[in-house]
């Protein structure tokens, strides 16, 4: 049989910026290190046992053609200036033999840090209620840590976001994030 259960787990970004749409994310994919590779996407789960991987560890272990499960945003624009962003937010259990969950946001108009932050809580969020935990996520970072704490049973949050301006001559621009399961 098949095991299709993740063992590792790396995360990376880029962006891109070219006349044509589909390069430009072609370029995104450059930058981050898996444009040789065939992406799948797939929704939202840090499986469990699965480890978190530095993003070069990661790259090493990825072959040209391959198929690579990934969760992944990915925002485009062509207007000059126009600030987009693309954030995978990853909530860890306590228990490694728990599975944990990641998250997609991308954003218009939001910094790196307003839209890491979004992203992380929508994980944290659906973490917390799959572990039975009360989440706010209208509460203040300070708060839902504390809280996240309290409980206990989450080990940590972090993100992955990639944001830029639109290219000032119109070009499109692509920001990309993604989290790369590994098999």
């Amino acid at each position: 049989m098949l095991d299709l259960v993740a063992k590792h787990l790396f995360l990376t970004k880029g962006k891109g910026i070219h006349e044509d749409k589909l390069t430009s994310f072609e370029y995104a994919l450059r930058d981050a290190g898996i444009a040789g590779t065939n992406l799948v996407l797939i929704s939202s789960i840090f499986p469990p046992h699965a480890t978190l991987i530095p993003r070069n560890e990661g790259l090493r272990l990825i072959k040209p053609g391959q198929i690579l499960f990934t969760i992944y945003s990915k925002n485009q624009t062509n207007e000059p200036h126009r600030l987009c962003g693309a954030s995978v937010g990853l909530a860890r259990p306590t228990d490694p033999a728990k599975y944990g969950y990641l998250s997609e946001y991308y954003s218009f108009g939001q910094n790196e840090q307003q839209t890491g932050d979004y992203a992380e809580d929508v994980a944290a969020q659906m973490l917390a209620s799959s572990l039975g935990i009360d989440f706010d996520i209208d509460k203040s970072w300070n708060e839902k840590r504390q809280q996240w704490t309290i409980s206990g049973q989450i080990y940590n949050s972090s993100n992955i976001t990639q944001t830029t301006k639109g290219d000032k001559d119109g070009k499109w621009t692509t920001v990309f994030a993604a989290a790369v399961l590994l098999v």
